[in-house]
């Protein structure tokens, strides 16, 4: 029998091993083996050689039991007739349901541990002489010892397992996508480490103390989404169950008696027992981690003693996951930043500086250097072409915003459905093709400024939470729930008439007042004649250079041309012009088409205007008007009342074409 010493299987291999060697040297009908817990007092039968197998409660308290009376007393004990017992009621009667009269138990320690007992029962009274005791009690001492060697094993495998799995835990920490997701790996990572029916964590919101976000990797609690992305929860109660400074444990009638809602709504998933330890990264308090069970109790001591490691690993994960977070954030702002800034250097300015010295741009100059020490908003009112966004340039350059952003949305050019993304950003989720979070203009421009070319163009339903921007300066992304606030400065700028669109009910009233707190106007090149030959001679040279041309001399009769056109496009067509006329020049003067303007101009000059110039003069106007945009609620074809089509066919017929209105 000493060869069961070097027994390799498990406890119950070993126990049906040394049962059946034993029915060789001494009689019994039952034989079974029972361990003992010191710590807790409590006694846990671990095999039963016998039939038929009860059904006793996982483990009984040591005082009831004779296992642990002879623990306790280090000594056998020889029931000769079980039917005069009164010790040991409970096990009496489990004997006696076998029909068995006589039972003997023996000690098994090694050294001074005691481990448990080795017990056998006989249906017959006093079934065991002396010469049975001797025999048994020296083999209690060898199966002491294959127990001690088998327990030490399955020790060290365990040991093995857990720390198995603890790194494959650490892995799911290292490689995770989201604090939602991880939960759900870790869930299943965890189900040979912790004997768990519910698995969360409660992490404590950066931005909003005293608030959480919950992740779980069972079901979801009843109201909350658990996502990365879900609004911060808050609870009055956690109090009750989050201890910052060790793990606890809490009964089903512990946890009934607290008011928590996020315990209520683990307890109506049947979780009768919760185990909580704290997340903790060095001096910060991270949140807490929940391990629920079914169970009247949730863990063994063992399981508890793993639980902290768990904590720490996950602690430390979230605190990178915190960090790593915020340098994407940063990340994604100056990707957002470097777009828009090359965006912005693609898109070529209209001119370098401010070129003019006629009396009215004077006044209006001097009106923006004014106001931009300021923070006041501006709005900025001029025809298309005028160099509204050059003045409001100028002023973020003047202010003490300079060292900031000036981020430009031209409100006309983006279609509606995306304008609203564009300004506030949006979330990943909250529209179809939203895969990833969106930073608005608004967040970019963020200490700085942010200039709104077209504003007279910006939907109805985006002008309340532009209104609220420019009121409260905070703001919703797409999708979100969450207020993100903003110190920004906002200039306006429209070719519209913001009066009639006021009275047309295209334009709040109220949004107009709060972006018209200081206007200005900037005068058509109409009325400033006086800076045409400045611009005309700046412009010339400036594609002269970028193409190589050596351009001398502009005719004086060229000049009188350029000076007493009208330009309805103002200082932008009188640009694209010039550029024309550069290409068109072969030698070193400037050779302009001047029949495109006489013609035009010979036209317009006829008393006796025809029906059909007319017509025209007027469908040009209201196509510059609308930026050249024909359809649409605010197209050019609505505001004629004509339909898409026909607006089309007029313009095939009176010969209007895209340069005609197009700026």
């Amino acid at each position: 029998m000493a060869d069961l010493l070097v027994h390799g299987g498990s406890i119950t291999e070993l126990f049906r091993e040394l049962s059946l060697r034993l029915k060789t040297v001494v009689p019994y009908q039952f034989v079974n083996l029972s361990t003992y817990d010191p710590l807790q007092q409590t006694v846990r039968l671990n095999l039963w050689e016998g039939e038929p197998v009860p059904q006793l409660p996982r483990k009984l308290p040591a005082s009831e039991t004779v296992t642990g009376w002879v623990c306790l007393h280090q000594q056998p004990l020889s029931l000769s007739d079980i039917e005069a017992e009164t010790r040991f009621p409970h096990i009496a009667a489990l004997l006696r349901e076998r029909h068995l009269r006589s039972y003997f138990a023996l000690p098994l320690t090694s050294g001074e541990h005691a481990i448990g007992a080795l017990g056998f029962g006989s249906a017959e009274v006093s079934a065991y002489d002396q010469a049975d005791l001797d025999l048994l009690q020296r083999v209690a001492k060898l199966v002491a010892l294959a127990v001690e060697n088998s327990q030490t094993r399955h020790a060290l495998t365990a040991e093995k397992e857990r720390l198995k799995a603890l790194l494959q835990v650490n892995q799911q920490l290292l490689t995770y996508s989201s604090l939602h997701d991880l939960m759900t790996r870790i869930s299943t990572s965890t189900g040979g480490l912790l004997a768990h029916d519910y698995l969360a964590i409660l992490v404590d919101d950066e931005s909003e103390p005293g608030s959480f976000h919950l992740y779980q990797g069972t079901p979801e609690v009843a109201g909350n989404s658990g996502g990365d992305d879900a609004a911060p929860l808050s609870d009055p109660h956690r109090a009750e169950y989050r201890k910052t400074s060790r793990e606890c444990r809490f009964t089903d009638a512990e946890l009934a008696a607290m008011s928590s809602p996020v315990i209520k709504g683990i307890v109506e998933q049947g979780i009768r027992s919760l185990a909580c330890v704290p997340l903790s990264s060095g001096a910060s308090d991270l949140g807490v981690l929940l391990v629920g069970s079914r169970e009247e109790k949730v863990l063994d001591d063992g399981e508890m003693e793993v639980l902290p490691q768990l904590a720490a690993q996950m602690a430390i994960a979230i605190a990178h996951a915190r960090t790593w977070q915020q340098v994407q954030k940063l990340k994604d702002k100056l990707a957002e930043e470097k777009l828009y800034l090359e965006d912005e250097i693609r898109t070529e300015l209209n001119f370098e500086q401010i070129i003019g010295e006629s009396d009215n741009l004077k006044r209006t100059l001097a009106a923006a250097r004014t106001v931009a020490s300021s923070e006041a908003t501006v709005l900025i009112l001029g025809e298309t072409g005028t160099g509204k966004e050059l003045i409001a340039r100028a002023i973020h350059d003047m202010s003490s915003r300079h060292g900031k952003n000036f981020i430009k949305v031209n409100c006309a050019a983006i279609p509606t459905g995306l304008l609203e993304s564009e300004l506030f950003g949006h979330e990943r989720g909250a529209f179809t093709g939203a895969l990833m979070q969106k930073i608005g203009r608004l967040e970019l421009a963020d200490g700085g400024t942010l200039f709104l070319d077209e504003v007279g163009d910006i939907p109805l339903e985006l002008q309340p939470k532009l209104l609220r921007v420019l009121q409260e300066q905070e703001f919703e992304r797409l999708g979100s729930n969450r207020t993100l606030k903003v110190n920004v400065r906002i200039i306006a700028a429209t070719n519209r008439d913001m009066k009639r669109s006021i009275e047309n009910r295209e334009f709040r009233r109220d949004l107009y007042y709060r972006l018209n707190v200081f206007p200005l106007h900037l005068p058509p090149l109409r009325e400033r004649r006086k800076d045409i030959p400045l611009l005309v001679r700046y412009f010339v040279q400036r594609f002269a250079r970028r193409m190589n041309k050596p351009i001398e001399t502009i005719p004086s009769e060229t000049m009188n041309i350029l000076v007493n056109w009208d330009w309805p496009g103002n200082v932008r067509e009188l640009e694209n012009f010039l550029e024309r006329s550069v290409i068109l020049s072969k030698a070193r003067t400037l050779t302009v088409p001047v029949s495109e303007l006489q013609a035009v101009s010979e036209s317009s000059s006829k008393k006796d205007l025809t029906l059909m110039a007319a017509e025209r003069e007027h469908i040009l106007k209201i196509l510059r008007d609308s930026g050249g945009v024909i359809s649409g609620v605010r197209g050019a074809a609505a505001r004629l009342g004509v339909k898409r089509t026909t607006l089309q066919s007029k313009m095939q017929k009176l010969g209007i074409r895209r340069q005609d209105y197009e700026n």
